[in-house]
């Protein structure tokens, strides 16, 4: 007799469930789409896609803690040879890869996620969510507070490259996130100081 593993069917249920309703979302919109939609799309009841998101708005996310988990652990184990805007680079390229569902997919979750304005709230949570990690990196790289000025300002212009590069991404169908997300970084930190 074989046993399933209660947490790879559960990983297994909450992929269907997101695939559906991304598909869903690109067919009918995402405001047109309903939570009890895509359970029934999915073959689940109402209450068992509430245990795997709290609400429609958190489907586009994925397995957005773990990702931040991964983030902050990867940036606590650089080394400080480079520049932290370098590291930051790096790190929001290896955030912003491309998972299983492919490129398609992911420009569909990115451009409902960026251009969304009933999601436009969400996103500003995730992504200062996304910055406080950013931030702590650079306060400790810097010897500094978290509310301290450097590392804040650091915060928000890896923020800010990380977004342009989307939107660039976004509007061209054949740039290469990677690289222009690397690119964006390469600007910032290019950028006057004014002192």
């Amino acid at each position: 007799m074989t046993s399933v593993d209660p947490k790879s069917h559960q990983h297994i249920a909450k992929a269907e469930i997101e695939r559906v309703a991304l598909e869903m979302f690109a067919a009918q919109g995402f405001d047109a789409t309903t939570v009890d939609e895509v359970a029934a799309a999915a073959g689940v009841a109402r209450r068992t896609f509430f245990r795997y998101f709290p609400s429609k708005n958190d489907i586009l996310w994925g397995d957005f803690q773990g990702l931040l988990r991964e983030l902050e652990n990867w940036l606590a184990s650089v080394g400080e040879d480079r520049s932290i805007l370098d590291v930051i680079a790096d790190a929001s390229v290896r955030f912003n890869r491309v998972h299983t569902d492919g490129a398609s997919a992911h420009r569909e979750r990115m451009e409902l996620i960026l251009h969304t304005p009933a999601l436009r709230a969400n996103a500003a949570l995730r992504h200062d969510e996304w910055r406080a990690v950013v931030t702590k990196y650079a306060a400790r790289r810097l010897g500094q507070s978290t509310d301290d000025l450097g590392p804040q300002v650091v915060g928000y212009t890896a923020l800010g490259a990380a977004n342009a590069a989307y939107e660039l991404w976004l509007r061209d169908p054949s740039a290469e996130l990677p690289k222009v997300m690397r690119k964006a970084f390469k600007i910032a930190q290019a950028l006057p100081t004014g002192t």
